[in-house]
């Protein structure tokens, strides 16, 4: 009886010092452990969001920050400075959102019916951005599967309202702005805190059945197109230079016009004149022009003879400038 009594105080004992070891170690434990879950580090292109006892509190910017240690308070962290990508009916491989592509619905998403019901096979991207967080995480359950939805459903829309070759040619532009515009205004109206940058068609093909074909129109189409510009481009090289040798033409015709015009002007002016002198004096003037005249006929002469009115044939003169030339001769 005296041993079971000896062994019952010793296990007493050290109960009594094990709680009195574990009295302390609990408690720093906790202590630790809540000096380790009282602060938090958001990522520079983040966001977190306070939640204290699971309610919306604060959001807290990029950098080092203090809560309520445990479960009183916690945080998510939400990249509202990313760039975020969905894919419509096609996908990336290795792409990290899992909001990216629908890989089982690719067919259904890029089937589309024009406004000329024709069928037509469209693909498409949307890149947005968390804009409001509190939004995001407590307006709405699957936000980007919403918006999902709200994209196939926004794109069928304007899709319908074109014609087919609207669709795969000239509107694509307008498609990418209206389906913008209508995506953004439904975004907002659901309260889903996202922000769309961009809304870009990627492949607009007709249906594979007819896809040859219609390749083969389009192809048509483009050398028709092609023809037309390059004979505008002569057209617009020939016109041009056509009009210019005109005008230039014309402008010759002008000057020459004018100059004679100016000669005629000038020359019934002269003989005015000169005849105004002759009725003075005719005899003079009748020598005067006689001299005038042989004046300018003289110089062109290669060889002259003078004789006298009365002479019945030429007198032999010696031809002095032939003489110094060394050709001698007399005429």
């Amino acid at each position: 009886m005296a041993e079971i009594r000896i062994d019952r105080d010793a296990a007493r004992g050290a109960f009594q010092k094990l709680a009195t070891r574990a009295g302390l170690i609990i408690p720093g434990i906790i202590v630790v452990a809540g000096v380790f879950t009282s602060y938090f580090t958001v990522p520079a292109d983040s966001e977190a969001v306070i939640l204290r006892f699971g309610k919306y509190n604060r959001t807290a910017a990029p950098g080092l920050h203090f809560k309520m240690p445990f479960w009183f308070e916690t945080k998510e962290i939400i990249p509202v400075a990313r760039t975020l990508k969905m894919e419509f009916g096609f996908g990336t491989e290795g792409s990290t959102n899992s909001y990216q592509t629908r890989p089982r619905e690719w067919e259904a998403e890029q089937t589309m019916i024009t406004g000329d019901k024709n069928s037509a096979l469209v693909e498409w991207v949307v890149q947005y951005r968390i804009s409001d967080p509190e939004a995001y995480l407590f307006r709405v359950r699957d936000p980007e599967d919403t918006m999902r939805d709200a994209s196939e459903s926004v794109m069928r829309e304007v899709v319908g309202d074109r014609t087919v070759d609207e669709v795969i040619t000239i509107g694509r532009q307008s498609i990418e702005t209206d389906a913008l515009v209508k995506l953004q205004g439904l975004v907002d109206s659901y309260g889903l805190g996202l922000q769309i940058d961009q809304l870009q068609l990627k492949n607009v093909n007709p249906p594979r059945a007819v896809q040859s074909s219609f390749n083969e129109v389009n192809q048509a189409q483009q050398d028709k197109a092609k023809q037309i510009n390059v004979a505008k481009g002569l057209y617009n090289k020939a016109v041009p230079r056509t009009e210019g040798e005109a005008d230039q033409k014309i402008s010759a015709a002008e000057g020459g016009k004018l100059q004679r015009v100016n000669e005629a002007t000038g020359d019934a002016e002269r003989f005015l004149a000169l005849f105004k002198e002759y009725e003075k004096a005719p005899a003079i003037t009748r020598q005067r022009l006689y001299l005038e005249a042989i004046k300018k006929v003289m110089p062109r002469l290669k060889s002259k003879v003078i004789m006298d009115g009365e002479a019945t044939k030429p007198l032999p003169l010696l031809d002095l400038n032939n003489a110094l030339n060394g050709k001698g001769g007399a005429r």
